[in-house]
């Protein structure tokens, strides 16, 4: 079997409200982008864009890039996904993973234990609960008594499962149908996709700024980098992608509190290989690098201003190359 080759982008569009999204997820019809990806890690909820795109446009694929495992109830997550997949049969894909210490700990006050067996049970438990059985189980992080969930799922969705390290990337092969990767370049997915095992979905949420101005690029870009690759996780993942001695002086320069320090600290090579940038052609090439290294479905996220955003929407669209 063979992976097809998709061709995503990541929603809501900042700067945009979600009320008046209804021509841009048409647009992302029309130019042939074939999925929507959302996320949710302090804006909009994961589920409500998709809802929406699922009336407006309904020939899109819709994929949640992710949904923490933490932070919702194990009925209410059954509850939740089993609607999106009832409100769009065939075309959501339900994507699930740890989140982070931030958004589970800090923001709501959630333990942020035992990571991969509350991956592991949540995919184990929606799988049990989206074919129609009635849940009683005892799981390693969580327990649940007598569930049914009271409406039917004719197509189980797939479930792809957020994957930094080598165990998390094997669970998302083993139990997943797939793996969604975040923050790392096109050569880093040469060293993360032998583990999720072959014929398997690879989602790559890529952050895009759609400019040549190299001041730009270096402001914008190497603040996103510093404000996440300062998150445990992703220093974990970092690490073991062998960057440690390269990241360190960054690292130590957060942890002082010297917030300026830590980003000038981050070398151009590496802003250069994990935010993709320049000239329309110069994107496109860079995009084109994932998909050959083993990204089957590629989801840019811009990091730009509205009007930028869809300009660079139309740039990219599978329809303009």
């Amino acid at each position: 079997m063979s992976i097809p080759q998709r061709h995503g982008i990541t929603v809501p569009i900042e700067g945009i409200p979600l009320h008046a999204h209804r021509e841009v997820f048409e647009e992302i019809a029309a130019l042939g982008y074939t999925d929507v990806w959302s996320a949710e890690s302090g804006g909009a909820d994961a589920f409500t864009p998709l809802a929406l795109a699922a009336a407006w446009a309904p020939s899109l694929r819709l994929g949640t890039a992710i949904v923490p495992a933490y932070t919702r109830g194990a009925a209410t997550l059954a509850e939740t996904v089993a609607s999106m997949a009832q409100a769009a049969p065939g075309r959501f894909a339900f994507g699930i993973g740890t989140s982070s210490n931030v958004i589970v700990e800090n923001w709501n006050g959630i333990p942020f234990e035992e990571p991969y067996r509350r991956v592991r049970d949540t995919i184990r438990f929606l799988r049990s609960s989206l074919a129609g059985e009635k849940v009683t189980h005892e799981y390693d992080t969580f327990n649940v008594k007598g569930f049914r969930l009271g409406i039917r799922v004719d197509e189980m969705p797939p479930i792809l499962v957020a994957a930094l390290r080598p165990g998390m990337l094997r669970l998302a092969g083993r139990e997943g149908d797939g793996a969604i990767i975040n923050w790392l370049s096109a050569e880093d997915v040469k060293t993360v996709a032998p583990h999720v095992g072959d014929d398997k979905e690879i989602v790559a949420r890529i952050f895009v700024l759609p400019t040549d101005d190299k001041d730009v690029v270096r402001f914008v870009g190497k603040r996103a980098i510093a404000a996440y690759l300062n998150v445990p996780v992703y220093a974990a993942f970092h690490a073991w992608l062998g960057r440690g001695e390269t990241l360190q002086p960054m690292w130590d320069a957060w942890k002082a509190g010297d917030r300026d320090a830590a980003t000038a600290a981050i070398p151009d090579e590496l802003m250069d290989a994990l935010i993709v940038h320049g000239t329309p052609e110069e994107i496109r090439e860079h995009l084109a690098r994932y998909a050959a290294n083993g990204v089957t479905t590629p989801a840019p996220a811009f990091l730009a201003g509205p009007e930028d955003a869809r300009r660079a929407l139309r740039e990219q669209a599978p329809s303009a190359s």
